[in-house]
């Protein structure tokens, strides 16, 4: 599938966020991918994920929840999790006005503190989401509240050189919706550890978004 690449703008708070948006007539879905630490550059080469979900018909919102100001000037403002919440809400509003992609069904894949901004965001307006991912991360950082309201079905994808296992285990212990703990196998490297988590990533989409066979870890 041939997807068009554009480099999108969203206002959130007075700022306007960084995005990628791939898209094309005929995609299953549409998976929001957030960055809430560091800015990748959104027209270089895709990343192994977001390769992944293009190859399985999904397009892909990739956005950056923190301006280039906001991160330099600030060491903590990927803690502030409220206003991270707030951006993915002001995202998602921003989708539903656009009209090739308003109406798809929604995932969403978060790391680091972005893992906690979506479970808020998440509980806030729960319809919208068809499901979510975690890479790592600190969903934990959500509190416990949000995480034992959380109904949208999750899946934590745990590498084994992830410094916070202890903290992701605490975190999904909290869950009472449908969630799934997936721990990696250790890859060769890291570009493997990317490859494996893709390829999860994906297929816990598939299963919520999309219809045909997936291609699951096992």
């Amino acid at each position: 599938m041939k997807l068009r690449k554009t480099l999108i703008s969203i206002p959130a708070q007075g700022v306007w966020l960084e995005g990628l948006l791939c898209h094309a007539p005929n995609v299953r879905g549409l998976v929001l991918r957030l960055h809430s630490t560091g800015h990748p550059a959104l027209d270089g080469p895709e990343s192994a994920l977001e390769g992944e979900l293009h190859r399985h018909g999904f397009a892909t919102v990739t956005l950056d929840l923190l301006t280039r100001q906001e991160v330099h000037r600030d060491p903590d403002a990927a803690y502030n999790i409220p206003r991270l919440s707030e951006r993915i809400q002001s995202t998602v509003e921003w989708i539903a006005h656009q009209p090739p992609i308003g109406a798809l069904r929604l995932g969403l894949v978060g790391q680091d503190t972005g893992c906690a901004a979506a479970v808020r965001a998440v509980v806030r307006d729960p319809d919208r989401f068809t499901a979510l991912v975690f890479l790592n991360g600190r969903p934990d950082l959500a509190g416990a509240e949000p995480l034992r309201a959380l109904r949208c079905p999750v899946r934590f994808i745990v590498t084994p050189r992830s410094p916070d296992s202890a903290i992701l285990e605490k975190a999904y212990a909290l869950l009472k919706g449908p969630r799934h703990w997936l721990a990696l196998p250790d890859g060769a490297d890291e570009r493997e550890d990317e490859r494996l988590q893709a390829r999860a990533a994906c297929a816990w989409l598939e299963q919520h978004l999309g219809t045909t066979e997936s291609a699951a870890l096992e």
